[in-house]
């Protein structure tokens, strides 16, 4: 078996056959933060390998590839090895690169639906008459990138022109998950016009508007899983992407928001051992919003990696905090222009992370450096088990419909509530039309 997956990718184009009149609004799936295929590819010969998502080799293929620094002069994270540049491949329309997301035989054949991004969503809207390049597309990109960095918009400009072109001068319904909502929230703000023009509908699930206050602290902290169970085994270790994401902006713009007014406030608790005089305590010290990034500054103050020979530092990035806070602003600053449609979709039922607590009493943390390999415990709210429903719900947008479906995060990308919804958002769903007041519900799987 072929276990390194190269390839050389070109940018799909619309079908050249006149005869593809598009008979409705074109699609774009906008993906997530890990919801996009990236391929490593070498400056001076163009080739390509794939470096997330993939099951066999992916440790050591992560490491050599993908592992980067932030650039505050640019505003860019950049990979360590600079002989090579992260790209995504745009072949099926922007398609394949948010489908499955370890498209191998390996995966297929076993079945492996943890790797499985908007397949079942791209299947269903193929279902429902969509056809790929005239009236459905996909928008993945670099997800490390801040979400209001250049690249990434210019990139979603061009795909909504490409839509919108395609499909005969038709307006594009958006449908985003997870950070995907702040990435166009941040176009929108930025870029309003341009969105007025091209955009009729935007859908929006599972977004983390005011934040993802337990994912996101522990990720700063020791790091994220993004595949549970047996295949882990085969994946990227919890480590590896730990040093990853302490130089993604994109992580540190999913940082709890400072200004939102929360049920509770979010923390971060530790169970510390202090030594005075010959008697140790041990003590529970808690971390607020402002707190928290004095524990980030010590926590990851001696964090390092090794690679190529040399030691690289990666401590918690302060240019990186200050670029994210104006992020912050700029989704802060958002407003849906008027004649378009706003829905929101956010999961409920699932326990998830919210406060965070590092050590315990009988085994408490002596530095704070050992956090970083410790296993946290959290306390729980109601969400999708990545973002708390309470943060996807708080959009501040004049919607037409939030309704609240019980399933997890990534699980909503393949709920049969949440096709039913979509259909019958985008008019497809062969039954009577109505008319929707502006209403939050909650919609049981």
């Amino acid at each position: 078996m072929m276990l390194r997956d190269h390839c050389c990718c070109c940018y799909g184009a619309p079908s050249s056959d006149s005869a593809d009149i598009a008979d409705r609004d074109p699609v774009l799936l906008v993906s997530g933060i890990g919801g996009s295929i990236l391929h490593s590819k070498r400056k001076k010969f163009g080739f390509q390998t794939r470096v997330w998502v993939r099951i066999l080799l992916a440790d050591l293929e992560f490491k050599k590839k993908i592992w980067s620094i932030y650039n505050p002069e640019t505003g860019y994270t950049e990979p360590l090895d600079d002989s090579a540049e992260i790209v995504v491949p745009q072949d099926d329309y922007g398609l394949y690169a948010i489908d499955i997301l370890d498209p191998s035989i390996f995966v297929k054949c076993l079945h492996l639906t943890d790797v499985y991004h908007f397949h079942d969503m791209i299947d269903m809207l193929v279902g429902c008459g969509y056809k790929k390049g005239t009236t459905l597309f996909g928008y993945g990109y670099d997800f490390r990138q801040s979400n209001r960095i250049g690249q990434l918009m210019n990139g979603l400009k061009e795909r909504l022109e490409t839509a919108y072109k395609a499909s005969g001068g038709r307006k594009v319904n958006i449908i985003s998950h997870s950070m995907g909502g702040l990435l166009v929230s941040c176009f929108i703000s930025l870029y309003g016009d341009i969105f007025s023009k091209y955009v009729n509908k935007w859908i929006t699930i599972a977004t983390p508007f005011q934040g993802a206050p337990g994912c996101i602290n522990d990720s700063i902290l020791t790091g994220m899983q993004f595949v549970e169970g047996f295949e882990s085994y085969f994946f990227v270790s919890r480590w590896s992407m730990h040093q990853l994401l302490v130089e993604c902006p994109s992580v540190y713009e999913m940082l709890p928001n400072p200004n939102f007014n929360w049920k509770k406030q979010p923390e971060i608790q530790v169970w510390r051992k202090h030594s005075k005089e010959g008697e140790t305590s041990v003590v529970l010290e808690s971390y607020g919003r402002h707190e928290c990034v004095t524990l980030f500054e010590e926590a990851l103050k001696n964090n390092e990696l090794k690679y190529d020979g040399k030691t690289v530092a990666l401590p918690f990035n302060l240019a990186i905090l200050k670029w994210a806070a104006g992020t912050r602003e700029v989704l802060d600053e958002t407003q849906i222009p008027k004649g378009i449609s706003f829905y929101n979709i956010y999961g409920t039922s699932f326990d998830t992370p919210f406060d965070v607590c590092y050590g315990s009493e009988s085994s408490p943390i002596d530095q704070l450096s050992e956090i970083c390999h410790t296993t946290p415990e959290y306390s729980y709210v109601d969400g999708d088990g990545t973002v708390p429903s309470e943060s996807a719900m708080a959009d501040k947008f004049d919607a037409v419909e939030r309704v609240g479906v019980g399933a997890s995060h990534r699980g909503l990308l393949k709920d049969e509530n949440v096709f039913e919804l979509v259909k019958k958002w985008l008019g497809v769903s062969g039954k009577a039309r109505a008319r929707y007041s502006k209403t939050s519900k909650v919609m049981d799987a």
